[in-house]
């Protein structure tokens, strides 16, 4: 859910990269973050998980325009893959305004990514949240390995596995190149906003401040 910082003029918006352990989502921020201004981005905070590099959670505004008179500011989480950390990401959960789901092209990734978007069905059911009611936005990352010695998915086996009845927009990148980031997280934001505005102007629940 928004939050609203009548003092600051802000709407603040959640956005959430989630999927499967090392797909992708810590170099998706980290390399969002070294392409954006020091003077609007906020401070990356993060926490390491054991077993894996996975960022606990990190936060980065970002300017996206105004929805009556108010700035929208964007705040970037990721949630840790692994199983065993189902708790932590149904905490980071909580008031998120949008998702990415960074699905792993490697083909020894199959069944994890569907998992994970399973994981993140009941996660979103348990907050009350349908997930085809919430913006959402797919990412199929590692695109670079593309012809090496490494099999990945095709695109079209991914679609069918992760988004044939979601149906939402989907971006083939490279995390490590920066390929299919901007793009996905331009995406992400436009929709995000869009629904914030909706939500204005109907006069629907926020949270604030005031």
């Amino acid at each position: 859910m928004s939050f609203i910082n009548f003092a600051g003029r802000e709407i603040q918006c959640k956005i959430v990269y989630y999927g499967p352990g090392r797909c992708g989502k810590t170099t998706n921020l980290k390399y969002i973050y070294s392409k954006i201004r020091s003077q609007v981005r906020g401070k990356m905070i993060s926490i390491d998980t054991k077993g894996d590099k996975t960022l606990f959670f990190d936060f980065l505004p970002l300017d996206l325009g105004k929805v009556g008179g108010f700035s929208i500011r964007i705040q970037l989480y990721t949630v840790p893959g692994q199983v065993h950390y189902n708790a932590t990401r149904k905490l980071v959960l909580k008031g998120v305004d949008g998702v990415v789901f960074v699905a792993d092209s490697l083909k020894v990734r199959r069944e994890k990514n569907i998992e994970s978007l399973q994981n993140l069905i009941d996660n979103l059911r348990d907050e009350g949240i349908d997930i085809r009611d919430i913006p959402l936005v797919m990412q199929y990352n590692k695109r670079d390995l593309q012809g090496g010695s490494v099999p990945i998915l095709p695109l079209e086996v991914m679609e069918k596995d992760l988004n044939s009845t979601l149906k939402v927009p989907s971006f083939p990148a490279s995390a490590v190149d920066g390929f299919g980031v901007f793009e996905t997280l331009r995406e992400i934001s436009k929709l995000v906003a869009k629904d914030v505005s909706k939500r204005v102007l109907s006069g629907r629940k926020m949270t604030s401040n005031a």
